[in-house]
């Protein structure tokens, strides 16, 4: 479980900015995202991580969710979950880490972007025509996803014991390359990072992905 604060977030994102306005993308910079510019730093630091062949493709995936998305949208009532995975355009591991941070956050962006109405009622329709059930173990081990959201309410239900310390899902639907997205307790993401040993180790040498996280925000009585 990591931390990342506003103002690491804020941070990111300016950095993504700078890049794609200097590579002449002002529409991309315009509508970057936190959420942008903190998978583009997991998907980059990962694939690194991993030490992927650089003529490897990888592809970064992201859980979508559909109601507000579909027109007319769900109504507020509807029971059940509505959730796409979305996903970037492949890209080699070698084009990745060299096109750096603001590339990787525009393409995570232009995935969401086209995740439109008329594109999830033709999965639904493909779906349809060739149904098939999702198995975690089948997930490629060159990918990234980024799962749950930062704008789930985790905090605002209170069983008489007081606000949360934090949020956590225990060992369920975990997988390598899996992120868990969560709001932090002062506006910052807490995230939650799945990765093989191996990986994770050296992910723990990352020197870009430590620098942006902040770890001064472990709640009283937890440890990281």
């Amino acid at each position: 479980m990591l931390h990342f604060s506003a103002n690491s977030l804020a941070a990111l994102k300016e950095r993504a900015r700078q890049e794609l306005l200097a590579a002449g993308d002002t529409a991309g910079a315009g509508a970057l995202t936190r959420f942008q510019a903190l998978t583009s730093l997991v998907w980059r630091c990962f694939t690194r991580a991993r030490r992927l062949a650089p003529d490897q493709e990888t592809v970064c995936y992201a859980a979508a969710d559909n109601r507000g998305r579909l027109r007319p949208p769900l109504p507020a009532e509807y029971f059940g979950n509505s959730i796409s995975a979305i996903r970037t355009e492949a890209v080699l591991a070698s084009e990745l880490l060299a096109r750096g941070h603001g590339w990787a956050a525009a393409a995570v962006g232009r995935a969401v972007a086209a995740h439109t109405d008329a594109s999830i009622r033709a999965r639904a329709v493909a779906w349809a025509a060739n149904p098939a059930l999702y198995a975690a173990g089948s997930f490629p081990t060159n990918c990234v996803l980024m799962g749950s959201s930062p704008r789930f309410d985790m905090y605002g239900c209170d069983f008489g014991w007081g606000k949360a310390l934090a949020a956590r899902s225990g060992m369920a639907n975990k997988m390598d390359g899996k992120v868990s997205l969560y709001p932090g307790r002062d506006g910052g993401f807490d995230v939650e990072v799945s990765m093989l040993p191996e990986y994770m180790a050296a992910l723990e040498q990352d020197e870009e992905f430590w620098a942006a996280v902040s770890r001064d925000a472990v709640p009283p009585g937890m440890k990281e």
